[in-house]
Parts: C-alpha cells; structure tokens; sequence
C-alpha cells in the first residue's frame, strides 16, 4: 500500500508541476468582444472523476481551468448522451427538440431521434452575431446528412455522427453496422494507421483553433468520446495507474468522499450512499477476479489521463495564439458514470486480444461507476443525483474571478444555449427562414459566471426512459422504473437535497402532499412536452402507424 500512496503522490506532484507552469507561461492576448467560446462536453464521466472534483485521477490541465475558473456543484445533464446533447445544443427540453429517447425514429414529434426543425441550435444563434462556428467529436442528435452539423450552423467540423467508437479506428461495433459514419466539412473521413480518437479530436480542435481569422469571435463545440467505453488506451498509457486500485472499490469511494469534503465541493455533512446492492464485496472475490476488476479501472483512468492532455493540447492552442484570456471555456459531462456492460447481445465486436487495445470492447461497468459517482446514488439514464449531476467548470480570465466554488446556483443543461446568446449578446430568434422557432426553456446562468448565486426557485423536470424527476426549489421528486439487478415498482421518491443531497432519507411517506403536488407539477410539464409513460408510448405509436 505505501508503494502505491507514493506512486499516487507522484502522479499528483506531476500534476502540480503542470499547473504551476500553466499559470506562468506568459502569451501576447488580442482581446475580442465578444469572446471567443469554447464547449468542451465529455461522455459518461462520473461526478468525481476529476481530481478537482475528488478523484485520484490525475486531471492537471482540466485542474487548471478549474482552479482558475469557478466550478459548479449542482448542475445538471439530461441522464443520457442523446437528451443532453440535444438540451445542450437547442436550450430546450430534450422532448422539446424531438429527442425524447435515443437516435431512433419513433414516429412522434418528441421522439424523432434528431433535432427538429423548430429548435434552433448555439451554433446558429452565434452565427447571426458574426461568429464563425466549429465541430468536433460525437454528434448523435440525428443520423441523416440533413441533421449534420453543417446543417446545424457549423461552418466547419469534424464529427462522429453517431454514438460510440473505436478509438483506433472505425470498424462496426453493433449489428448491421459497416463503417462508422465520419465526416469531416461534409466529406466522408476515414481513420488513418495512427489514428487515435482523443487525439484525433484535441490536434482537429488545436488546428481550427490556430487557423481561426481572428477578425471574428469563434463558437467550438468540443465533443469527446472519451471516457465511453470501450476503453482503449495507447500502450505508453497502459501502466499509468497500474497497482492504484488493487484494494478495490471501497477505499476509493471513502478517499473520494474525503477529498470532495477538503475541497469544499461537498460539505463535510454530506453522507456516503451504500454500494449499490449488487456490487461485490472485494475480500470475497477471488485473487484473479479481483486482478480483473482492478485492471479495469486503471484502464478508465488512462483514458481519463488521455483525455486531460487533450484539453491541455486544446488549452496551449489557445494560449499561443494570444486567445486564452478572452476565451470562455465550459467543461462537462453528459451523463453520470456509466453502468453498462457492452458486451450483450447488440454488440458484435472482435473480442480476442489485448484489454484495452484496438481489438478489444472492455468497460469497468456497475462497481466502478458507482465510484465515480461517489458520493451520489445510480448511473447513467437514472433520473436520481448519480445519473445528471455533472462537474461543471467555466473558466475565462477576463471575466471570472479564479478559484470559486458556487454550491448554492442550480443549473440545468438547457441554461447552456441562453447563458452563451447572452454573454456573446446574440438574440435568440422567433423565426429562421420558414422555420417558427422553439422559445427557449433555459435560463441564462451569466450572473453565477460573474460570482452572482442565482437560485431563483426554478422547477425543473426530466424524463428518460420512464425515469422521472422533478426539482421544485430545495425539493425534488424522482422515480426509477428498472433498476440493474432490483426489483422497481417505478414509485415516486421525495427528497429535501439540502439536508439529503445524496438522496438517502426517502421522505415521500411524511409528505404525501408535496408529492402529490409535485406529481401534477411533472404530469403538466410532461404533457406540455411529450413524455409519454409506457402505455401512452406504445399507443401513440401505434396510432401513428395506422395514419
């Protein structure tokens, strides 16, 4: 143990060494107004997989923008990478932009499985104010050309039209698949022998940024696959972590905990959840199971280490043209840690050689996420804390006072679009052409980039998957219908998140009339926006199949 505490050491004194020279690496700043923006959204990553966020992970250039920037403790995604990349890109309720589930046409207006027409996106609104605008990475809001991101209001992009990938190239991973679909400015990409994906997207995003006309502000949404499975890894990162996570779960979740509370992105009262039920006790598993386990967390966290470079890459890009300190830059995730094991029955992949090489398909699956969501409850496409509370950092020199922490604002991904039309003071429009445009349902967050808390007892809803939540003010009502390896009855849950924000004192039974309440609250939302529950789905699906 003492050898892998110093091995941990090192890797955290590395990380200091970077951040001091990244606060002190002088560049020659050409100010712009408005300012340059930089979106930078990655997939699954857990709530405390960044070292300013609790982890053990080393995270430096990510650190950097934290600790320089202010950080976010209560904002939330849509549980899932197709809401919220939809939320994010439109300022509107994923059901509001026709992506009420995943990628797939269901034949109703909230779920077409691309953003529709009467939903604008950041892309467009910054474009009307003379930005010019960039893509890169995962897209997955909509699979046909005429959903790309040149039709979009991109000028320029390279993207991954849909949801997952190899990192070393794009051969098939599912059933009826050929190649992944690339496509760089509208032409067709094809991965070269020394293409790796986080590399590929952090060198795209460094050139753009670099050949940028500087006679105009630019808008780049930054999109990485990473840390989604399947978790492939460059050798030279293999052993980066090797032996830190021998001693299992457990002592990770508490170490993070502690860390959190240090920090001050949690307060010291805040109680670490039970492991999920079916999770397994590490000192019962036996010596090669356990071996296997821990392999499979290093291998996460080298793809954490990968991706924390790229945004150093990205970051240096905008440093040396002279960009950085008029560039504000927003971190985040679109969903909590993810529990899926890929390897079911949809994926057909070649699973026969090195873990973590390019002919391999592994995850780290329900234990370790439910690390990286320490100290919160569920994963990926759950409503509860665990699946949408994501880190959120905003880092901009010029304008945001370094070193904050806000623990009081609430912030949901639809505030994105509006937030950035303000800042950039672009006008959201009523019309584009022919197209009637979607009044956004955000809320601008541009006083809480300022140090402003704003709380302004917002009620907020989700829907995914027949999970449901609402958040009215300090209290929020939240339901699982299937649970991983649990039996679930889908039943409402009540929770006071100041005194709970971990979600463990269940209070519906003490106040069933504010659940009662709250209930119609999402019921009027969800018919406002066309969140069906299971029944009403297949009917009007039905339905639309006989017209």
């Amino acid at each position: 143990m003492d050898e892998k505490l110093r091995r941990s050491n090192r890797l955290f004194a590395f990380s200091s060494i970077l951040l001091l020279l990244n606060a002190c690496t002088p560049a020659t700043e050409t100010v712009t107004s408005p300012p340059n923006i930089l979106l930078i959204l990655v997939d699954d990553m857990g709530y405390s997989d960044l070292s300013c966020y609790g982890s053990e992970i080393a995270t430096p250039h990510i650190d950097s923008l934290a600790y320089n920037g202010l950080r976010l403790t209560q904002f939330y995604n849509a549980a899932r990478c197709c809401p919220t990349r939809a939320a994010l890109l439109t300022g509107l309720y994923p059901h509001q932009a026709g992506m009420g589930h995943q990628n797939q046409d269901k034949g109703l207006d909230s779920y077409r499985g691309r953003i529709n027409e009467n939903a604008t996106t950041i892309a467009e609104v910054l474009q009307q104010r003379g930005y010019a605008t960039y893509q890169v990475g995962k897209w997955h809001v909509g699979n046909t050309e005429p959903s790309w991101p040149g039709n979009k209001g991109f000028d320029q992009y390279l993207t991954l039209v849909e949801g997952a990938m190899s990192y070393f190239n794009d051969w098939p991973w599912a059933k009826n698949q050929d190649t992944l679909e690339m496509r760089c400015n509208g032409s067709t990409y094809r991965t070269s022998p020394d293409f790796f994906a986080t590399d590929t997207f952090s060198d795209t995003a460094a050139a753009f940024i670099q050949r940028h006309d500087r006679a105009h502000p630019f808008f780049m949404y930054l999109a990485y696959n990473a840390p989604h499975w399947p978790l492939h890894v460059r050798p030279e990162d293999r052993d980066f972590y090797d032996g830190i996570y021998d001693d299992g779960w457990a002592p990770i979740r508490e170490n993070r905990l502690k860390k959190m509370q240090e920090l001050g992105v949690i307060g010291s009262e805040v109680e670490l959840t039970e492991p999920y039920p079916t999770v397994p006790d590490w000192d019962t598993l036996s010596r090669a199971a356990r071996s296997e386990w821990s392999d499979k967390m290093e291998l996460y966290a080298a793809v954490m280490h990968r991706l924390d470079l790229g945004v150093g890459k990205v970051v240096q890009a905008l440093r040396e043209s002279g960009q950085l300190d008029n560039t504000l830059i927003l971190f985040l995730s679109d969903n909590g840690a993810c529990q899926e094991d890929p390897l079911g029955p949809w994926i057909t992949y070649p699973n026969d050689g090195e873990v973590g090489g390019p002919f391999s398909f592994p995850a780290y699956e329900l234990p370790w996420a439910n690390v990286s969501n320490t100290p919160y409850r569920l994963f990926k496409s759950f409503l509860h804390e665990g699946g949408m509370r994501t880190p959120f950092i905003a880092h901009w020199p010029e304008q945001i006072q370094a070193g904050q922490i806000d623990r009081t604002s609430v912030g949901h991904i639809i505030d994105v679009l509006p937030t950035l039309a303000n800042i950039a003071e672009a006008p959201y429009p009523t019309q584009i052409g022919q197209r009637s445009i979607t009044p956004t349902a955000g809320h601008s967050l541009s006083n809480v980039l300022k140090g402003i808390p704003d709380n302004a007892g917002r009620i907020l809803f989700w829907e995914h998957q027949f999970n449901r939540a609402v958040r009215d003010g300090d209290w929020k009502l939240v339901s699982a219908r299937r649970l991983p390896g649990q039996d679930s009855k889908g039943e409402w849950e009540l929770y006071h998140l100041p005194s709970d924000p971990t979600e463990i004192n269940n209070l519906a039974t003490e106040h069933p009339e504010k659940v009662e309440a709250m209930a119609r609250q999402y019921q009027t939302w969800a018919d406002s926006v066309g969140a069906y529950d299971p029944a009403t789905l297949k009917q009007r699906m039905a339905q639309k199949k006989k017209q």
